[in-house]
């Protein structure tokens, strides 16, 4: 069983009310927000307000609409509306203004899509980072390979004129190779020798860029030679392939073991091989005329700096001339290395003859006492001397006594 209810009935003046509360309803839509009380019910409309070409309602992401139309309030979104794209920041509208056309259909896209830059190039030996791609505001940084500086803007930022805030920087190899000289050590020097030969390895350049270098530079004597006494500055030098320099010095010390210094005795004289005092080295000790070595004939400078022998002088010699015999005479020179000259003013001397006659006998005998007979015959300046059967040069002699010229000469003969 239905229950009836009851509709009370208006007032003739109450209609104006409910008439303007009607049309209210159905024009509540503002300008610029895109949406419409109508909803997307344009089939409503087509109903209504028949052979009247309708577009769809603009609904628009991230941005606003703004729209006139020519028939009213009533007639939006028909033929002849203009509608304006307003985007938010960030965004950019395809078309700013669109119409809508007898096709039913707006003029053009009216979508606001994101901004964006175009895509950065990837500097050479270096790359960037970017914390939204090439959009706008994305901040991109940028970094260069080990070895390399950046020469540039660091950071850019995309623009909403899709132009970036800075351009691609460049990655420069700044950094120079390392390189590390070899660590040589004292070096001494061979016996006999004032040289050392001092060998190492060739080092090579290392460079966070271009890697192993070994095309390197060095200024100095090479490897593998021989180097004299004292101290000796080397250096090496390596370029990397952007012209950058590396170098490193190192230095090379020979040392040379040096006894004390020795001394010609008085009344005699000293030679020695090599540089008289290194390592190796040996003198010979001489005595003039007159005098006889006592102590090392030959000394030699040992490992331990200190000379082999004892010390050497030259004394005066005692000859025994009472003696009766030529025999006699001569045993007094036995192993003494001495010269016994004979001289006369000519050949025919009485005396010069007897001494030579009893010579000739002993001849043999002087050669195992290690004595050289000296035969000078006549007067300066036509004096003439001779060792045996070999004639002394003219210029070794002098009228007046023997001068160390001439004694210096006859050791070339008889030492």
């Amino acid at each position: 069983m239905l229950k009836s209810v009851r509709v009370p009935r208006l007032n003739m003046d109450m209609w104006p009310l409910v008439l303007l509360f009607v049309q209210l309803c159905f024009c509540s839509g503002y300008e610029g927000s895109g949406q419409y009380a109508y909803g997307d019910d344009e089939d409503w409309h087509s109903r209504r307000y028949k052979g009247t070409p309708w577009c769809a309602p603009i609904k628009v992401k991230h941005g606003d609409v703004s729209c006139r139309t020519p028939r009213g309030e009533h007639y939006r979104n028909v033929m002849g509306t203009r509608c304006k794209i307003r985007c938010k920041q960030g965004y950019e509208a395809q078309s700013s203004e669109v119409v809508c056309m007898a096709s039913k259909h707006w003029s053009s896209n009216y979508a606001c899509r994101e901004i964006r830059c175009p895509k950065l190039s990837m500097p050479a030996n270096g790359g960037y980072k970017c914390s939204d791609g090439s959009y706008f505001n994305s901040r991109c940084e940028f970094f260069c390979s080990p070895g390399f500086s950046l020469k540039g803007q660091k950071t850019a930022t995309c623009q909403h004129s899709k132009v970036w805030s800075a351009g691609v920087p460049t990655c420069v190899d700044m950094d120079p190779p390392k390189i590390k000289c070899p660590n040589v050590k004292d070096k001494w020097a061979e016996p006999g020798k004032l040289t050392s030969r001092v060998t190492w390895d060739t080092p090579e350049g290392v460079d966070t860029a271009d890697g192993i270098l070994t095309d390197v530079i060095l200024k100095g004597k090479p490897s593998k030679s021989d180097f004299p006494e004292g101290l000796h500055k080397m250096s090496y030098t390596v370029f990397d392939r952007a012209g950058n320099k590396g170098s490193c010095r190192f230095t090379i010390r020979v040392r040379v073991r040096r006894c004390s210094p020795l001394f010609a005795p008085d009344n005699g004289y000293m030679k020695c091989d090599s540089d008289n005092d290194n390592y190796g080295a040996t003198c010979n000790f001489k005595c003039t005329g007159g005098y006889e070595l006592q102590g090392s004939a030959a000394r030699v400078c040992q490992y331990g700096l200190t000379w082999s022998g004892t010390d050497t002088n030259c004394a005066p010699m005692n000859i025994n001339v009472g003696v009766r015999s030529a025999a006699a005479l001569l045993d007094q020179f036995y192993e003494k290395r001495r010269l016994l000259i004979i001289s006369a003013p000519t050949a025919a001397n009485h005396n010069y003859r007897f001494q030579m006659t009893n010579l000739q006998h002993a001849q043999c005998g002087l050669d195992l006492r290690h004595v050289t007979v000296i035969e000078l015959v006549g007067t300066y300046p036509a004096q003439i001397g001779r060792i045996r059967h070999m004639l002394l040069p003219q210029d070794w002699l002098c009228s007046s006594g023997y001068s160390s010229r001439f004694l210096k000469g006859l050791s070339k003969w008889c030492w």
